[in-house]
């Protein structure tokens, strides 16, 4: 990562690098199908039952 202002301490986005990864692996599935993906497989693919179960969990 660029330092900021200069600086000599990288800067990490956590949430912004785990949006990334989500978007690509949506492309990668949307690439992969022969069909339009349903909003299940989208779900699927970005993980919201898993998200959905560790938040109730929490």
């Amino acid at each position: 990562m660029a330092p900021l202002g200069g600086g000599t301490v990288p800067v990490q986005d956590h949430v912004a690098l785990a949006e990334i990864e989500l978007c690509g692996e949506l492309i990668i599935a949307a690439s992969n199908a022969e069909e339009r993906l349903s909003l299940e497989s989208i779900d699927e693919v970005l993980r919201v039952a898993e998200t959905r179960a560790e938040s109730a969990g929490a």
